[in-house]
């Protein structure tokens, strides 16, 4: 069983960092702590282990979030994002200095908080943040991607709760105007996302675009005709480059 993200918050006004810690943990991510200025958080990145830092950009010392994530930049191999009631053009001109990995205006609601937490990691863990060179690239990927949550899943909400769905349990994904259906063998959960948007985030050895409006989990294809492919008892249309690639991997 795979720990959870262990999320450090940085934020100065106690309530919003109290509500930020319960969000946070109904969704399953650990909190290591939860602090208001700058001294502190060094303290804790020192300390203890810590994944992600969610940074209020104004804080109560003379240090602001910008300067603790330049810190982090320096010092530290994990992604980072700034949580802000400012989102004036200086603001945002100045917090793109230290390359945050991410950037989310109060007030927020609980699926903002994740869905920024969700990309943030995944950018991170796969090769949107420079390196000095490829192979400490593969060591920070492998390093995070151990302890990631999104090294073999992913959390869909349904509900008023987010479940974690293995990907070799993803079917196939079928869009349906502004959501997309997720499909497993016995459930079904309606995302909020563009086809192409949610294809990135899962494994590209096991997942492919088959159809305009499907993605499938080459896994589970059970058999295969000039149109359609049988997966669970659902007929699949396919287009006539992913039949080529499937007929051409089932021959190599």
């Amino acid at each position: 069983m795979e720990r959870p993200i262990k999320i450090l918050i940085v934020e100065d006004n106690v309530i919003i960092a109290d509500d930020m810690q319960s969000m946070l943990e109904e969704i399953g991510y650990e909190i290591v702590d939860n602090v208001i200025v700058y001294e502190q958080a060094e303290e804790v990145l020192k300390t203890k282990e810590v994944d992600l830092v969610l940074i209020d950009i104004i804080l109560a010392s003379d240090k602001t979030g910008i300067d603790l994530g330049k810190h982090i930049r320096d010092n530290y191999d994990i992604p980072f994002i700034f949580v802000t009631s400012n989102s004036d053009r200086a603001t945002v001109e100045n917090a793109k200095t230290v390359q945050p990995n991410g950037y989310l205006v109060k007030p927020f609601e609980q699926q903002d908080l994740y869905t920024s937490i969700e990309i943030a990691l995944s950018n991170f863990i796969y090769g949107t943040k420079n390196q000095s060179s490829t192979e400490d690239n593969a060591e920070v990927a492998d390093g995070m991607s151990s302890n990631s949550v999104l090294k073999d899943s992913i959390f869909v909400k349904k509900q008023h709760l987010y479940y974690r769905i293995q990907f070799e349990d993803i079917q196939f994904i079928k869009a349906d105007n502004v959501y997309l259906e997720v499909n497993t063998a016995d459930k079904k959960f309606l995302v909020r996302s563009p086809l192409k948007d949610y294809l990135e985030k899962l494994p590209r050895n096991k997942f492919y675009r088959a159809h305009k409006s499907y993605i499938v989990n080459v896994d589970h294809i059970e058999a295969i005709n000039s149109k359609d492919i049988l997966i669970n008892k659902n007929l699949i249309p396919i287009s006539k480059d992913f039949k080529e690639f499937i007929i051409s991997a089932m021959n190599s």
